[in-house]
């Protein structure tokens, strides 16, 4: 199950997250890709960067900081005949994405 945290994105930081991206636009909340996990770490994807294989995230903690993070992406691929690859960064901690299919509901803070 996909984690249920949103954030706002600072305007400072959406407004620095579309001059960097290869997106026209920037969404203004993001909800945290990684799949439900205890810690209070993070991850909403903000676009990709013009550099394949880069992306640009909003990285958070419950109500202390928020960062804008430059992170490869995770190069694990489904071990099926349709070759999903995980949509999050290199390295995450929890379930790839294809791992993880069930609905959520969001917490927008």
């Amino acid at each position: 199950m996909q984690c249920t945290h949103w954030r706002r994105v600072p305007l400072d930081m959406a407004r620095e997250a579309r001059e960097r991206s290869a997106a026209e636009c920037v969404d203004r909340a993001v909800q945290c890709q990684l799949s439900t996990h205890s810690g209070d770490e993070h991850y909403g994807l903000l676009g990709d960067l013009v550099e394949y294989g880069i992306a640009l995230w909003l990285r958070w903690r419950e109500r202390i900081e928020v960062s804008l993070a430059v992170l490869p992406d995770c190069p694990a691929v489904a071990p099926r005949p349709d070759s999903e690859a995980c949509c999050l960064f290199a390295g995450h901690t929890e379930q790839h994405t294809w791992e993880d299919v069930s609905p959520s509901r969001p917490q927008v803070r």
